[in-house]
């Protein structure tokens, strides 16, 4: 059962345009993930998948594997499905291009995660949350599972809440939580039919993407893991993707 890892990146965000060609330390981001997500033992391959000819061509140059995709994919993973319908991958990973210093021992992971749930269409990684701001922080998905580790649900706002106590600030004492870890890895059949589904009433309103496997009927399984990242957002957090590798040194 092999897996390819697809790093999807485009080159217009509204927060951030440009963002996969920002210098860090003398190499584009694009780059970073790219060398990193080489790193892991289970993927076969790693494949850039880009509608920008600067994106297509900055791969290319420092000798990594990319394909030109559509200009009409609505979203990253619609992108790598463009990409892995022309693959015999059994497994596809989608691989957030903004993470830098993603660790590619969470790419295992997910790959073993997998191949030890053959049924499962898709897996994706939670982390405990232990900051009270990363709690009440909306731009940080939460996520519930059931004893088979499998999600229940995702959600913007805090799940799940705790009825008797009323300050948010000490439910961290008194339940555990998870933030989602936006990576995903697919069984490449399951993947080319999601994309072909419609949005989902629920993915609409959270703006999650994953609902709409689960309001679909379908299971996503979930492995805990402890590693941490700096997604790049917005240019600020450049600077601190620098500040951490200075600090490695």
């Amino acid at each position: 059962m092999n897996a390819t890892g697809i790093i999807p990146a485009r080159y217009a965000s509204s927060r951030f345009p440009g963002k996969p060609l920002a210098d860090i330390l003398g190499k584009p981001m694009i780059q970073w993930v790219y060398e990193r997500a080489c790193r892991a033992k289970f993927l076969d391959e790693v494949i850039v998948a880009t509608d920008d000819q600067r994106i297509f061509d900055n791969v290319v140059e420092f000798g990594g594997q990319v394909i030109m995709t559509s200009a009409q994919a609505a979203n990253g993973t619609e992108r790598v499905a463009e990409v892995a319908k022309n693959l015999n991958s059994t497994f596809i990973l989608n691989i957030q291009g903004d993470e830098p210093l993603i660790d590619p021992e969470t790419i295992d992971q997910l790959v073993i995660l997998m191949r030890k749930s053959p049924e499962t269409p898709v897996g994706t990684l939670v982390k405990q949350i232990v900051r009270r701001e990363d709690l009440i922080n909306p731009n940080i998905p939460k996520v519930v599972v059931d004893k088979y580790c499998y999600a229940l649900y995702f959600s913007r706002s805090i799940i799940p809440c705790y009825r008797d106590e009323k300050q948010p600030e000490k439910w961290l004492n008194k339940s555990v939580y998870y933030q989602h870890i936006g990576m995903y890895i697919y069984h490449r059949d399951f993947l080319l039919e999601f994309v072909k589904l419609p949005a989902s009433k629920l993915e609409k309103i959270e703006q999650l993407e994953q609902l709409r496997v689960l309001e679909n009927g379908y299971k996503i399984k979930v492995a805990l893991t402890e590693s941490d990242s700096i997604g790049v957002d917005v240019p600020e957090d450049i600077d601190r993707v620098i500040s951490y590798l200075r600090e490695l040194d």
